[in-house]
């Protein structure tokens, strides 16, 4: 793989990990943070890093929590402004090991690649359960045909380990999202598949840490799948 690469890192209230992500971040690509309204140090924190690495880490300060989506999305429309070939997301906490930056750029050319999470450590039960659950679902809503159960056959659907092609950057960055929280995932996912984008897996090990799903994002997320599933029996428009 060639070509320019940037990491986009949304953050809130990362104040005790964001340098360490950071600083194994940028040893691999540029970096661009979305503080996405925090209220603790990391707002001081990024400012000091800024002067370190200049313009290899690109800030972006939100003043409204607009959580995963918006953060997500302005940085990879920096990516396109900038001329970025390729995009990684990951966290802001260290549930993400930056090592596995190095394998995603050297990953073959493909639209999405997704961080498959097959080695974890510390992940409960019922998040793996959730995880497993989302995976299938998420596969039949983007299969060819309402008897087409497995689709793609991906692993793991919900992984905000990823890296995506130039492309798909440009449809994601420009898009109308109706994702509000962790559903971002699926419909990043969802709009790579509607455009016909090749997407891939590697492994990685994943660490569990303090997240902030619970309920209500996994409310959301069964909301936005339903949404998927009508679509794809045509009970409900299009979108966008």
């Amino acid at each position: 793989m060639s070509g320019k690469t940037l990491v986009i890192i949304p953050a809130y209230n990362e104040a005790q990990t964001i340098e360490e992500v950071v600083r194994g971040a940028i040893v691999f690509a540029d970096v661009s943070v979305t503080d996405d309204a925090s209220k603790d140090a990391t707002p001081t924190i990024l400012a000091k890093l800024q002067k370190e690495f200049g313009k290899r880490l690109h800030v972006i300060r939100h003043e409204k929590n607009t959580h995963i989506p918006g953060g997500i999305q302005d940085g990879m429309k920096y990516a396109v402004e900038k001329g970025y070939d390729w995009v990684i997301t990951m966290d802001a906490g260290l549930s993400h090991d930056a090592g596995y930056l190095e394998e995603f750029q050297s990953f073959p050319n493909c639209d999405l690649v997704i961080g498959s999470r097959t080695s974890t450590v510390n992940v409960p039960l019922y998040r793996k359960l959730i995880s497993w659950t989302a995976a299938k679902v998420m596969n039949y809503c983007l299969s060819k045909g309402v008897f087409n159960l497995f689709g793609a056959n991906l692993r793991d659907c919900t992984s905000g380990y990823r890296r995506y092609s130039k492309p798909m950057v440009q449809k994601i960055a420009a898009y109308p999202l109706e994702s509000v929280a962790f559903d971002f995932h699926m419909e990043a996912l969802s709009i790579v598949a509607k455009n016909d984008g090749s997407i891939k897996e590697l492994p990685i090990r994943y660490i569990f840490s303090n997240s902030s799903f619970n309920k209500k994002v996994l409310k959301l997320a069964i909301s936005f799948a339903k949404k998927l599933l009508l679509r794809k029996w045509k009970l409900s428009p299009e979108y966008p």
